[in-house]
């Protein structure tokens, strides 16, 4: 894999961190690419109990590097093409597909600005530790651009339509306190803390019931745009499944005996 990206893989817990710290993690195309095949290949990784999607430097991610971008664009525009924008197809929504849908918790540890698609993957995370030195910007409508990395999904679930339009029509920065009063983040901790507390939270859930955890980010992902009546069945049919564990009759048991239960993620 490219060294734009690194890839750890430690007792279930898959850690992805993006590492063009001198570009503010701005992606190109090399690490669209491998952050694309690093996270489909934790998704598949039966080994992977859960993942922490991270970065080095001041910056978590700040979108698209625009640097690429500009170039790309002229050779579209002397070649009469449209290229370049193939990568919402080919780079981002593969991406966030495999964040939000993969069967195992995913952790953002956001340890500074996430802006467009950076917020967008930090968004399409199912739990998002943050420094308190972070910040979030939709960007998109700076750029004369439209949302993509999912966020027109992510975003009004997460604080509501009215919310998430003023921050896409209005981009602007949002900080740490903010966010976490918004419901963009779920954790602010001091920023010199922030690696070992996200990698702690993505330990525990490494360590959980990670097939009844798959269900849960399925039930909560089926909800958000279902009726009521589709939603209990789906909750009955995920709930038949869980019931079926190994790892819920190991609970039930080590309940009984007063004893922790060791989760094994089937």
């Amino acid at each position: 894999m490219a060294d734009t990206v690194l890839y750890d893989v430690t007792d279930g817990l898959a850690t992805v961190t993006l590492n063009r710290p001198d570009a503010m993690n701005a992606m190109n195309t090399e690490a669209k690419v491998a952050l694309r095949d690093i996270l489909q290949e934790a998704a598949a990784d039966p080994a992977v109990r859960a993942v922490l999607l991270t970065a080095t430097g001041r910056a978590f991610c700040v979108g698209q590097d625009l640097k690429e971008h500009i170039g790309l664009l002229a050779e579209d525009r002397k070649a009469g093409t449209g290229h370049t924008m193939n990568t919402v197809r080919e780079h981002y929504n593969p991406i966030v597909t495999a964040l939000a849908g993969m069967p195992k918790p995913v952790v953002a540890g956001v340890n500074g600005v996430a802006a467009g698609a950076g917020a967008g993957f930090a968004l399409a995370a199912d739990y998002r530790v943050i420094a308190d030195t972070a910040s979030f910007n939709t960007s998109f409508a700076g750029v004369a651009l439209t949302a993509d990395s999912g966020m027109s999904w992510t975003l009004p679930r997460l604080i509501g339509h009215g919310r998430a339009a003023d921050l896409l029509l209005f981009p602007r920065s949002v900080g740490a306190q903010e966010a976490h009063e918004l419901g963009i983040a779920n954790k602010v901790v001091p920023a010199d803390e922030l690696a070992d507390e996200a990698a702690a939270v993505a330990r525990r859930l490494a360590e959980g019931p990670t097939a009844a955890y798959a269900a849960i980010k399925e039930s909560l992902a089926f909800g958000a745009g279902r009726a009521l009546a589709e939603t209990l069945q789906k909750e009955d049919e995920l709930q038949v499944r869980a019931g079926a564990s190994e790892d819920h009759h190991r609970a039930v048991e080590a309940f009984v005996k007063k004893e922790k239960p060791v989760f094994l993620g089937r």
